[in-house]
């Protein structure tokens, strides 16, 4: 499996979209990340950028890397069970192409699309704390300010649907997160909730192909008729 290097590390300032492959505003997933960088050299092992156009119409926001996917490949949904079921859906619904195969060379390319993960960095056993969604927080309403053409947004599981919400300082009790559930945003925007494509919630049941699918074929629509 071909796995990628992570970028050479740097003290840059923040860009307001992309935090510095050193980024030091989370101590815990700093040092998280410094111990997988000894233990795997050659995986990624920094904050993973987006993939997909900035002139998408579509952003999906996930939650964050996962250990053995996009930290070790470099990019978002690679390399892990979560992709197949989401590059799937994807390619089904016309918003990526090609053949997913879990390596970041595979050839998959975005079609009006754009994948974010709310927190950039790997977390210990997939859980960022609170403290670290908001850390990230800002990075997330950079990419949105930078999207004007974002129209639609999906997000996978209500820590991203949280912080989908925290980015447009809108308030959570009143935007309750359900599977299928969509709510308007600012400028016209629109947020469609799904269960998270993990493999605990894909082998138990609670999210199915067909399922999944549904959302992104409400999403289509909205597209279609905006």
């Amino acid at each position: 499996m071909t796995t990628r290097r992570g970028p050479t590390m740097t003290s840059k300032p923040d860009s307001g979209r992309l935090p510095p492959a050193d980024c030091p505003r989370c101590p815990r997933l700093a040092a998280f990340l410094a111990d997988q960088r000894r233990a795997h050299p050659d995986w990624f092992n920094a904050p993973v950028p987006p993939f997909g156009a900035d002139d998408a119409r579509l952003m999906i926001v996930g939650l964050a890397p996962g250990l053995r996917g996009a930290n070790r490949t470099g990019r978002p949904f690679t390399g892990d069970h979560a992709g197949a079921m989401l590059y799937g859906a994807l390619i089904r619904h016309g918003f990526a192409m090609g053949e997913y195969d879990a390596r970041p060379d595979d050839g998959v390319k975005m079609r009006d699309a754009v994948i974010i993960n709310a927190v950039r960095c790997v977390p210990p056993q997939n859980k960022p704390t609170p403290a670290e969604i908001r850390a990230c927080n800002e990075f997330l309403t950079g990419e949105f300010a930078a999207r004007p053409r974002v129209r639609a947004v999906l997000a996978l599981g209500r820590i991203a649907h949280d912080a989908v919400l925290m980015a447009h300082s809108l308030v959570r009790a009143r935007h309750r997160f359900g599977h299928g559930a969509s709510h308007d945003l600012p400028g016209g925007r629109r947020l469609f909730d799904s269960y998270h494509c993990s493999r605990y919630n894909t082998q138990t049941g609670r999210l199915t192909e067909d399922m999944f699918d549904a959302v992104l074929a409400d999403i289509r629509a909205f597209l279609d008729t905006t």
